[in-house]
């Protein structure tokens, strides 16, 4: 196993750096240690970001690797004259694009993140119905749901719809499928009435039950053998109503929402 030092600078959040930082789940044969210094927009963040990439090299004996999201081209050259090797979203995105589309880019902070798809006040309308439909806490007001997911209790769901609402402003719903729902053979009537909306997540029996023994160690609930059973009834009424689902074991928050949001789309 390989080691190698990591910094995410950003003038901004760092969520756009963030996420070309994904990059690096390519390479499973190297440990990295990971460094965020966001909000780096001014000289002295930029010394003490340069002074600190300078000092880990160092230490490490090998150049540490800077995945950097910085408008101010002052501030970019500053830091390049670290002893690192740099992935710079301007350098190598920003810019060749503006040349294709003759334009000259915008380059302020959190440009990405404020011109996403849906407006702040959207994304916190969305954030507060989430919050307000998560694990079945109200079934009122569902009409106006985008999504509703569900699946046995710890598969997922809240921070899916979470994730859902805060990046792209979608009114996500979680209902639990609970021992109630299996001995009826079917949904809440107010979960049934949006049928159409419903997205399932599953999961193997023995992540669930590592899951669930973290919460509730050696309880019925958290069995092996009541995971298998309960995953198998939801999994059967999931089929019977015909409704999508994913399994949500091995894939990233990401995936999951990114499935979800085509099957929204489709619809």
């Amino acid at each position: 196993m390989n080691y190698r030092s990591v910094f995410i600078i950003s003038d901004g959040t760092g969520i756009t750096a963030g996420a070309l930082s994904k990059l690096l789940e390519h390479f499973p044969n190297t440990k990295f240690t990971t460094t965020r210094l966001p909000f780096t927009d001014n000289d002295e963040k930029v010394q003490a970001g340069f002074e600190h990439i300078q000092k880990v090299a160092d230490q490490d004996g090998i150049r540490p690797i800077v995945i950097m999201s910085v408008g101010n081209g002052e501030h970019r050259n500053r830091l390049k004259q670290a002893n690192a090797y740099f992935i710079d979203l301007f350098h190598r995105f920003i810019y060749p694009l503006g040349s294709e589309l003759n334009q000259e880019p915008l380059t302020g902070a959190s440009i990405a993140y404020s011109s996403m798809g849906n407006s702040y006040h959207e994304r916190m309308e969305a954030i507060n119905f989430t919050l307000n439909h998560d694990d079945g806490m109200t079934n009122t007001g569902l009409d106006e749901a985008e999504v509703i997911l569900i699946g046995v209790s710890r598969c997922g769901k809240t921070p899916t719809s979470i994730y859902l609402a805060m990046q792209f402003g979608i009114k996500a719903a979680n209902y639990p499928l609970i021992p109630e729902d299996f001995e009826r053979g079917s949904f809440p009537a107010a979960v049934e009435k949006n049928i159409d909306k419903i997205f399932g997540l599953t999961i193997k029996p023995e992540r669930l039950h590592s899951v669930r023994s973290e919460r509730r160690p050696d309880s019925f609930y958290a069995s092996l053998d009541n995971c298998r059973k309960e995953i198998e009834k939801a999994e059967d009424m999931m089929r019977r109503y015909n409704i999508t689902w994913a399994d949500s074991t091995s894939r990233s928050i990401e995936e999951l929402s990114a499935l979800i949001l085509q099957k929204i789309r489709q619809r």
